[in-house]
């Protein structure tokens, strides 16, 4: 998988993708992650790439000039599966997308920064639109992150497990169930005994349960779906 990023502030991206699962799929070839800085379009000699807004308002607006200019040139070498702008008012990340969104091939996110974009812009070119949750950040850049991460742990030889991504919370609407490692007690407080008989149907049969009950009491929402 192929995912470019444009964004005004391309440093905000860098630590995130260079560490942990997202830099061991890159190291793997699994996935290729390409940051393009939106001044290096930018309209003039200053680096502007903003305005302000027509109208009157508060705030500064991403122009369409240098956002038209980076996707054309980008478009122009391969096609792109989806091509979305992070933004509050989009979609809300859910599970279910991200699973569709990692079966692409290339991807073309757009971070925006300010007010946001241009509408021109997406109505032109975009054709996904994406929040990661009902708040306002500075900008797109940490909801980026946040998205290909969530798409890059899916992808086939990224985890060491891959059950491990299945098994996770809301790939099948519910919560994932409590989980226990070493030591069996710890302060008077001990794993259920089921997780060390062995019994391997009857510990999946518990974690649904578990999974279910959990659900029921934090997300009863999901049950519904």
């Amino acid at each position: 998988m192929r995912i470019d990023i444009v964004t005004c502030q391309p440093d905000l991206l860098v630590s995130p993708f260079a560490h942990s699962i997202v830099k061991r799929a890159q190291d793997k070839g699994l996935a290729e992650i390409h940051l393009h800085d939106l001044r290096r379009y930018a309209i003039n000699k200053h680096g502007q790439i903003d305005d302000y807004v027509f109208g009157g308002g508060a705030g500064m607006v991403l122009r369409v000039e240098p956002i038209a200019a980076c996707f054309d040139e980008l478009m122009a070498q391969r096609t792109y599966d989806a091509i979305i702008y992070l933004t509050p008012d989009g979609e809300t990340l859910r599970q279910p997308l991200v699973n569709r969104l990692s079966l692409a091939g290339n991807l073309l996110l757009l971070c925006g920064h300010y007010k946001g974009v241009d509408e021109r812009i997406r109505q032109a070119y975009i054709t996904h639109e994406i929040s990661v949750g009902d708040y306002v950040l500075s900008g797109g850049e940490l909801g980026a992150a946040i998205l290909v991460d969530a798409i890059v742990r899916l992808l086939p030889g990224v985890l060491g497990n891959e059950e491990s991504a299945l098994s996770d919370s809301f790939q099948d609407n519910l919560l994932s169930p409590p989980v226990y490692t070493r030591p069996a007690e710890w302060r008077g407080h001990e794993v259920p005994e089921i997780l060390l008989s062995g019994n391997t149907p009857k510990i999946d049969v518990w974690r649904h349960d578990q999974a279910l009950e959990r659900t029921r009491q934090r997300r009863p929402d999901l049950l519904s779906e």
